[in-house]
């Protein structure tokens, strides 16, 4: 698998599995009706770092980002996103694509990463507690669910 920066034209196959999973409203806070327009300016904005891992035939199978989480004196913490095309789960893509931003991340001088919103019904709380990220909080009820109902919304962090 190739980790590497997106470019524009990586879009077309980043959006089929963006689309899918912000539609599934399971695991992300952005609407599921999001528009593609507005889902490339969410992902893509040149604000962000944006990666994509490619499998051996070069299909973008994941793609995920960094970003300051904050401005000014406290734009040295970190944000990022991950997305991975759920019919390639279960082959390590998603622990790679953190592996890579969190190292890419310390090399860029953050000190710090956080994830503002993740919902506690997520499986990827598995892998970022077995990265080093730790639960700082829980925001309760704050998700809609389409399953579970109202679910809460943890505030993650690890130091870089």
């Amino acid at each position: 698998m190739l980790i590497r920066e997106a470019a524009a034209e990586d879009w077309p196959q980043i959006w089929p599995f963006w689309h899918r999973i912000v539609a599934a409203a399971e695991t992300y806070a952005w609407g599921p009706d999001t528009s593609e327009e507005d889902a490339r300016a969410l992902w893509m904005s040149p604000a962000k770092r944006v990666y994509v891992a490619e499998d051996d035939t070069g299909a973008v199978v994941g793609s995920a980002y960094a970003t300051p989480n904050y401005g000014g004196p406290a734009a040295g913490v970190a944000n990022a996103g991950f997305m991975v095309d759920p019919d390639q789960a279960g082959r390590g893509i998603g622990r790679a694509l953190a592996e890579h931003v969190l190292e890419a991340a310390t090399a860029a001088g953050y000190r710090a990463m956080v994830f503002n919103a993740v919902v506690e019904t997520n499986p990827a709380v598995g892998l970022w507690t077995s990265l080093g990220f730790r639960i700082l909080g829980t925001v309760p009820a704050a998700f809609e669910h389409p399953r579970h109902g109202l679910v809460g919304l943890h505030i993650m962090y690890r130091a870089l």
